[in-house]
């Protein structure tokens, strides 16, 4: 089956920031921005961005590329028999599923809020009825399943019509309209009156601040979300390398991304920061900011109702962008695997998300007792901890050593496809970088991960939850260790 290409260099380039421009971007990069201090967080940030995130984005590219196929069967491609490479292909697969199960949740949160604020209903309403209101919407499972399910067939639809007539298309109409919906979002609140403070805290570093609140976490913050921002890992990335052409080189394609990505992380900010400080709203609310301080902060705008049906509107773009990118993926894996046509592989994949969605949907409501991290977690925290504490660096870290590895891809190969075509070049000079350096950071965030959320929890628990990090850190060491030397084709 002929592999289908992008009709454009532009349609890579908008489908790929799609997938990268999510919830951690318009969500949790302005409430991370909020508690670590500003400015001073947003410099470490953008450092941990170029020499980090950028080589894990460009080495994903030039898998897909290199091998024309998802992560489901790139390694097969492109490593020899007796490795175990292929192996690592599962945390590409369960992650994007895993992934899928709570996004299209907080998905249909994004689409029911747009919905709120179009009909009004936040107009004039006090802060104990948005408050409310959210905790109304997570105990009721019939509306929580029914804005889950409604985003996840609209992403499918999407997908049905292939990567031009579908994902193409529909994302090169949402990203432009996302990004003209941020400036006029952003403009709006920059003349408000009493945001100058707001500005000063988001454009003035304040080292001081990071002082208090502590260097080491606010910089250990500022790496996680510059790793997680990009959704490199699970071969969501690969996907639109292996659709790519070979007209341009990988890394300046990845730089692209990664500013397109950023200018609408620093926007989403941008436009809740002023704001904030001129209504008089703590920035660092936390989780919270997006669905009950925000909507209280337009209740109280002239005209709120309909900045609020823009802001929604945005973050509903920013969410179903990445929906359709990964379900992309997820169909992909079928194709590649299976052999399915894409329509069959669409209707069943669909189906499947829809009702692995359930548990985190119920989660909230019938299934709130079950509190898996301990006393007020739920569903979603769970997936969302497999995935971004887990999948998302263990499978990055098995993409830098199967580019760098003899017994991997190599890195001869790596620079021949990541450097074909017009564009920057990736230097050759990195592979003790890519190979060594790379991969340390992503095991301290790993293991830092695992240590933040269970050192509290008693010295047995903290015990098997540090080995459980330690065996999955080890699959993947493993199969970059097992196997001879590759040889020459």
């Amino acid at each position: 089956m002929k592999r289908e290409k992008f009709g454009s260099r532009l349609g890579f380039i908008l489908v790929s920031a799609g997938c990268a421009i999510g919830i951690g971007n318009v969500w949790k990069f302005p409430y991370l921005c909020g508690e670590m201090g500003g400015a001073a967080f947003i410099l470490i940030y953008l450092v941990f961005l170029v020499i980090m995130g950028i080589p894990v984005l460009t080495s994903e590219f030039a898998i897909g590329r290199g091998s024309g196929y998802s992560v489901a069967a790139a390694y097969e491609k492109l490593a020899e028999e007796g490795t175990k490479w292929h192996y690592t292909k599962w945390i590409g697969i369960l992650g994007s599923y895993l992934l899928m199960m709570f996004y299209t949740t907080v998905g249909g949160w994004m689409l029911y809020y747009c919905y709120r604020s179009v009909t009004g209903e936040f107009a004039g309403a006090d802060a104990g009825y948005v408050q409310s209101g959210f905790g109304n919407m997570l105990g009721n499972p019939g509306l929580m399943a029914f804005w889950t399910i409604l985003i996840t067939v609209a992403g499918f639809a999407v997908c049905w019509f292939g990567i031009q007539k579908g994902v193409e298309r529909v994302t090169k109409i949402m990203m432009t309209a996302l990004l003209v919906i941020m400036v006029v979002l952003a403009v709006h609140s920059f003349f408000l009156e009493g945001s100058g403070r707001g500005i000063e805290f988001y454009l003035i570093p304040d080292f001081g601040k990071m002082a208090e609140i502590g260097i080491g976490n606010v910089i250990f913050s500022a790496m996680s979300q510059a790793f997680f921002t990009l959704s490199i890992g699970i071969g969501a990335m690969m996907i639109f390398g292996s659709y790519m052409g070979r007209e341009r080189s990988l890394t300046g394609e990845a730089v692209n991304i990664t500013v397109l990505d950023t200018f609408v992380a620093l926007m989403a900010g941008f436009i809740i920061i002023p704001a904030c400080f001129a209504f008089g709203i703590e920035p660092d609310s936390g989780p919270s900011l997006i669905f009950i301080t925000i909507p209280n902060l337009f209740a109280k705008m002239p005209g709120g109702r309909w900045w609020g049906a823009l802001f929604f509107l945005f973050l509903t773009f920013a969410a179903f962008s990445t929906l359709v990118a990964v379900f992309e993926n997820i169909i992909s894996f079928n194709i590649d695997l299976l052999r399915w046509s894409r329509r069959k592989s669409v209707l069943v994949s669909m189906a499947l998300i829809i009702v692995l969605s359930m548990p985190c949907v119920f989660g909230f409501n019938v299934l709130a007792g079950f509190q898996p991290l301990g006393a007020g977690s739920t569903v979603l925290d769970l997936e969302d901890f497999i995935v971004s504490n887990n999948l998302l660096p263990l499978g990055s870290l098995g993409y830098l050593l199967f580019i760098t590895r003899e017994n991997g891809w190599g890195w001869e190969r790596f620079l021949k496809e990541v450097n074909a075509g017009e564009g920057l070049r990736f230097p050759a000079a990195l592979k003790g970088y890519v190979g060594y350096g790379i991969p340390l950071i992503i095991i301290i965030i790993y293991l830092k991960g695992y240590y933040d959320k269970f050192n509290s929890m008693g010295t047995m628990t903290f015990a098997l939850w540090m080995a459980i990090a330690a065996a999955f850190l080890g699959f993947v060491l493993y199969c970059a260790l097992a196997g001879g030397k590759k040889e020459e084709r």
